[in-house]
């Protein structure tokens, strides 16, 4: 109700600004300044023909000498000119009255959002720094996109942060407009593809298929495009072509990849044989390769299960890992564990309650790994 009473405040100071101007009249002019004027009409119209002046400068003069006219032949009628100013004075004022605060509401119903619920100054002054600097970043670029919807590196720089933001349609939306602007890459066909397949929940559908297709016709090396080409293949019950997919990407893999353990996982679903990531290190040494290549099914299985062990209790001791939580929880999945690491997010959770930006992590790896409910 505050809000309203101050805009109908605002409404009658712009209508009184508006009407006071309207209620004061012209002081009276003599009947002798007809005539002057009427002379320097004709005097301008001889300087423009002699070339004395300019044609827009006596046009310009043309014009102020003619307003000068007429309000002293205004001042010579002064009952007609009374009574038609009355007029236009009532008129005006009738379009102030009515149509000011119609095109005010108009205008406020077409801009804002009065069935936004008021933020208390408490709970804005309280959000994260972070989360404030995101928002006050995506509004900026939003702003400008809508006054310049052809920008393609616009839309190209907002979409990753739609991803971060879970606005995942929107981010689907930034991705073709970059792709139709700024023509097509492999990385912006990936892209895209990457963005249809979050809004789907992580299954790669035949759109998204279609661009991380369009991606490896333009580059053979795409890794984005290579592991969802492979987690397609998972999806559609194709383990061995997932399995080639991904082991071909290992092997290519350029030393200290930060997605290497992550497709190793990923590998590991698909072929249980193959050599296990390490979970509690960025990566297996010598020796635990040429261990884990000599052992049967059964004791690599257990290797990761006592390595997994490891992880969880070292991050009992160091909560705030985040990447040390993400790497348990698909460890969990690898092996066939859902509800140990339904369990793991919540700890991580409770671990990580003051840093919002890791809970949203863990929320996102939750949904993707289709732990929620």
């Amino acid at each position: 109700m505050t809000l309203w009473f101050i805009l109908a405040l605002m409404t009658m100071a712009a209508i009184f600004a508006v009407l006071w101007p309207l209620s004061r009249r012209a002081p009276a002019r003599a009947g002798s300044d007809v005539e002057v004027y009427r002379d320097q009409l004709q005097e301008i119209e001889r300087d423009r023909a002699t070339g004395r002046i300019g044609v827009d400068e006596a046009e310009a003069a043309r014009v102020e000498v003619s307003r000068r006219l007429i309000a002293a032949a205004d001042a010579v009628a002064p009952e007609a000119s009374a009574v038609g100013a009355a007029r236009r004075r009532r008129a005006v004022a009738l379009m102030a009255l009515i149509l000011l605060p119609l095109g005010a509401g108009a205008l406020y119903l077409a801009l804002g959002s009065p069935m936004l619920p008021s933020q208390p100054h408490v709970a804005r002054r309280d959000a994260p720094p972070e989360q404030r600097s995101i928002d006050e970043l995506v509004a900026r670029v939003e702003a400008h996109l809508e006054q310049n919807p052809n920008d393609g590196r616009g839309w190209e720089v907002v979409a990753p942060v739609y991803l971060r933001l879970n606005r995942l349609d929107d981010a689907v939306r930034a991705r073709r407009n970059a792709l139709r602007l700024l023509g097509a890459s492999a990385e912006r066909e990936a892209d895209l593809g990457e963005a249809l397949t979050f809004v789907a929940n992580g299954m790669v559908t035949a759109e998204a298929k279609e661009s991380f297709d369009r991606a490896l016709k333009l580059d053979r090396e795409a890794f984005k495009a290579r592991y969802f080409l492979g987690l397609a293949a998972e999806q559609d019950g194709r383990q061995q072509d997932a399995a080639k997919i991904w082991r071909a990407l290992i092997e290519g893999a350029p030393p200290g990849a930060q997605w290497l353990g992550f497709v190793r996982e990923s590998l590991m679903r698909v072929d249980p044989s193959a050599t296990p990531p390490s979970v509690a290190s960025p990566g297996p040494s010598a020796a635990d390769v040429a261990a884990a290549n000599e052992m049967s099914p059964e004791q690599r299985n257990e290797m990761v299960r006592g390595m997994v062990a490891r992880l969880a209790d070292r991050l009992k001791q160091e909560g705030t890992d985040v990447d040390g939580w993400a790497r348990l929880l698909r460890a969990y999945m690898v092996l066939g564990e859902p509800d140990k690491a339904r369990a793991a997010a919540g700890d991580a959770r409770r671990a990580l309650a003051g840093e919002p930006e890791k809970v949203r992590q863990i929320d996102e790896l939750v949904k993707g790994l289709g732990l929620e409910g």
